[in-house]
């Protein structure tokens, strides 16, 4: 079975977002081209490009990492994609 990854993508207007999935290349192909998949808030940001990722084993886990990181600010969410 697959780990869960959380991810965090820069998009077009280099806002910030963070997101959970199994597979993290289709989640991304959605945000940049389906208005039914894709999350509303990347929608009018597009394209968007993955700048961060992390495996979690379970989607619990993945669930409350993707929780901390959007309690980050800005500059601690910019220093944590400066690590990977």
């Amino acid at each position: 079975m697959n780990d869960w990854t959380v991810y965090i993508v820069r998009c077009s207007d280099e806002t910030l977002y963070t997101g959970i999935s199994r597979d993290v290349d289709r989640r991304i192909e959605e945000h940049n081209g389906s208005d039914l998949l894709g999350a509303r808030y990347t929608r009018p940001r597009r394209p968007v490009r993955l700048v961060y990722f992390e495996s979690q084993k379970t989607r619990s886990g993945a669930a409350r990492r993707e929780y901390e990181i959007k309690r980050l600010s800005r500059e601690e969410k910019e220093a944590l994609i400066r690590t990977a």
